[in-house]
């Protein structure tokens, strides 16, 4: 079944309201890649392996619902809450290190980033990348996407005081671009990233690329787009055009 793309005017008015529009930040996971499923078989193979749900497999339905776009302690805590820390920590780790093998040959960009990342470019628009994934596993990602140059910065939530759902990684991207959220925008891909880029005062394109429409919309996505192909969000960035060139020009002008 296709999904369904709703682009309300009230959706449209939260991104004409951000003119001129200064920067963007990204999440990773789902986002900028279709990694969900190498999660999920990651995941599925392991928690098998120790015996988890009486060794039934998880679900993608479950996976969905309790892993995608969380916090890697948060993940582990609720998975094996009579683990102790270091034990359930310690499953993630390699987790993390079996995700990593798998993605250095299965990893795909969604379909129109790297258009998407050249108009941003051609703009002159500041760019960050925010996510709650390890730094190892965000470093080969960006990576593998050719995506090394594009990003000026990379903000990991474990690293922060509070990673998503908490809105402190997208504050800490805004400082270190020197940026408004009055003037950003965010990409995701899941719940707790809509809510975190909310939280930080910030409208949010939601992709459904796993998660249902329905969740994103409920976290609060102002724009549903199934990829970056989407003519709902190219509408929104034409529309935003001729703020940009306005202040690229007045740039331009004051150097002279």
């Amino acid at each position: 079944m296709s999904i369904a793309i709703e682009c309300h005017a009230e959706s449209m008015e939260s991104f004409s309201k951000l003119a001129p529009v200064e920067a963007v930040l990204f999440d990773i996971d789902g986002t900028i890649c279709d990694s969900d499923p190498i999660h999920y078989y990651a995941f599925r193979e392991m928690l098998q392996e120790v015996g988890f749900n009486n060794g039934e497999p998880i679900t993608e339905e479950f996976f969905s619902e309790y892993i995608s776009g969380k916090h890697n302690p948060d993940i582990g805590k609720f998975l094996f809450p009579e683990w102790d820390h270091d034990k359930y920590m310690k499953f993630m780790d390699d987790k993390e290190v079996l995700f990593c093998s798998l993605a250095k040959d299965q990893l795909e960009p969604v379909n129109g980033l790297h258009k998407l990342c050249k108009w941003i470019e051609d703009h002159g628009l500041k760019r960050a990348a925010v996510t709650n994934a390890p730094r190892a596993n965000a470093e080969l990602m960006i990576s593998k996407l050719g995506l090394a140059d594009f990003f000026q910065f990379l903000v990991i939530g474990s690293e922060c005081e509070r990673a998503k759902p908490f809105p402190d990684p997208y504050l800490k991207g805004l400082e270190l671009l020197g940026a408004s959220p009055k003037h950003t925008f965010v990409f995701e891909d899941s719940a707790s990233g809509i809510r975190a880029g909310v939280a930080a005062g910030m409208p949010v394109v939601g992709l459904a690329t796993r998660n249902p429409e329905q969740v994103l919309k409920d976290a609060g996505g102002s724009l549903l787009i199934k990829d970056y192909e989407d003519l709902n969000l190219w509408n929104m960035l034409h529309e935003l055009e001729p703020s940009i060139a306005e202040k690229l020009d007045a740039s331009d002008g004051n150097k002279q």
